[in-house]
């Protein structure tokens, strides 16, 4: 426990926040209301999670007094039965930098039992990169649907034609299939019936989702929201009232969407001219595009296909300070700590995969995958070319979100905190307080106090409730 907790400390003060499977309360005023959602998302989420109470995210993870360690536990116990199924709890004691923490694993709910919900609400929460969410209707849809095997892309499509299958993207897929895999599927001389044992199409030569969506003229006719939505965040000096830059919305069958979307990361990644110790110049752009390549696929041929998430779109968001890439649906067949450390190649949509496999973008002519467990390897070692922290990954269940910070991430607080300043900050642990009760607390005086809560508010740790004229007290954000 001992080094577990040590590694994990030192990784919440690398990346100056929660992580996803990870969340850290003070507890310093006893068990925060907050845990009922967080309890709900680690229990939905595919691995389940860790809370920790006795840690101040806020000064960079330090230990703070817990006032009644034996409370705070059974609070959590009683807390975990107000779920449906029960939240199962393992609740340990541990120590960090010295001080007593407590940890508490929350084990991932039964597939067959998702979404945990809370009893007396009905509410359901999943994880996000960014705090905790009520599930929505579709959502909860998608982990009813998750009980089963996906088998939505062998669908044909109603109403849809061989005609609506771009001829010259058939005609390379074919070409590659007898190229690449001569003696399998490659094997059959007659097209229309290697693309039915390929998937492409059914027996009566319709096309399939899959089919349509990897080699179609335009799958959106019938899959109006299988599409990727881009945008980046305005700059400081954009006009006032700007939303965002370069959004687009990116349609088409996946090789072509896939080649367009490429094409807007030229566009709206910065980009550093870079020389080599050879003499030569490049340019090197905020994110490798080799990187940004291998998620984007990911996203088109592993999103979720069924009915639930047909309204809902691949999204990239450019952020000043990271890029963030979401598709629904979350991994299948593998967890987060495997994904490009064991080669297991594991498919949602199976079928769509198999088809991809074999299938070129048009201006390119580059593979659209591998299907050989290659894609976030290559992606791991492109951030580390230059010099980018790894990609973050978050599978929430019903959402999969892939995070790239544009430079290493800092300590939480922006600077460390003075003795004074640390006595002034933990006395409001208790509830918000005057001037004149925090002097009477800390026997310090009036202008010492004031001197250290203008630091605090100036840090973002605290806030003041009231102001002139009015009772004034203070109280530290988040609590």
């Amino acid at each position: 426990m001992i080094d577990d907790m040590s590694r994990l400390i030192a990784e919440l003060r690398t990346t100056g926040g929660d992580t996803p499977a990870v969340e850290v309360k003070s507890a310093s005023g006893g068990l925060p209301a907050s845990l009922t959602s967080t309890l709900s998302a680690l229990a939905n989420l595919p691995g389940g999670g860790t809370i920790i109470l006795g840690l101040d995210e806020r000064t960079g993870f330090r230990p703070v007094p817990l006032a009644d360690p034996q409370g705070l536990k059974q609070g959590l116990a009683a807390k975990a039965r107000s779920f449906t199924p029960p939240v199962r709890l393992t609740i340990d004691d541990a120590t960090v930098d010295g001080s007593p923490v407590i940890v508490a694993k929350v084990h991932e709910c039964d597939c067959s039992a998702k979404p945990c919900r809370v009893t007396a609400t009905g509410a359901s929460y999943v994880r996000g990169y960014d705090g905790d969410f009520e599930l929505s209707d579709l959502e909860k849809q998608a982990f009813l649907a998750g009980r089963q095997p996906p088998m939505f892309d062998r669908e044909t499509v109603p109403d849809a034609t061989f005609d609506d299958l771009d001829p010259g993207l058939v005609a390379s897929f074919l070409s590659t299939v007898r190229e690449h895999d001569p003696h399998g599927l490659g094997r059959f001389t007659d097209d229309t019936e290697l693309l039915r044992r390929g998937g492409v199409t059914d027996s009566d030569h319709r096309p399939t989702v899959a089919g349509l969506l990897a080699l179609g003229f335009h799958p959106q006719q019938w899959f109006p929201r299988y599409v990727i939505q881009l945008s980046a965040d305005p700059l400081p000096d954009d006009p006032a009232g700007s939303r965002a830059r370069h959004q687009a919305t990116i349609t088409g069958p996946i090789p072509r969407m896939l080649d367009e979307a490429l094409a807007w990361a030229r566009r709206t990644f910065d980009v550093s001219i870079v020389s080599q110790p050879d003499g030569t110049v490049h340019d090197k752009h905020t994110y490798p595009l080799v990187a940004f390549r291998e998620l984007v696929a990911n996203t088109l041929v592993h999103r979720d296909l069924d009915h639930w998430s047909a309204g809902l779109a691949v999204e990239v968001r450019h952020r000043r300070d990271r890029l963030v890439i979401t598709n629904p649906g979350g991994l299948y067949g593998i967890t987060v700590e495997r994904l490009g450390h064991d080669s297991v190649t594991s498919a949602r949509n199976a079928r769509l995969v198999a088809i991809c496999q074999y299938v070129r973008t048009p201006g390119t002519g580059a593979r659209v995958i591998e299907a050989l467990a290659t894609g976030i390897p290559t992606v791991n070692a492109a951030l580390a070319e230059s010099s980018l922290s790894p990609a973050h990954y978050i599978d929430a269940g019903v959402r999969f979100t892939v995070i790239l910070q544009r430079a290493a991430p800092g300590s939480a607080a922006t600077r460390p905190m003075k003795a004074t300043e640390l006595r002034v900050y933990d006395a409001l642990a208790t509830g918000p307080q005057t001037v004149a009760e925090l002097q009477a607390t800390l026997g310090l005086t009036g202008p010492t106090v004031r001197k250290n809560l203008r630091a605090l508010r100036g840090d973002g740790l605290i806030h003041q409730i009231g102001g002139r004229g009015q009772f004034t007290r203070y109280r530290r954000i988040g609590e």
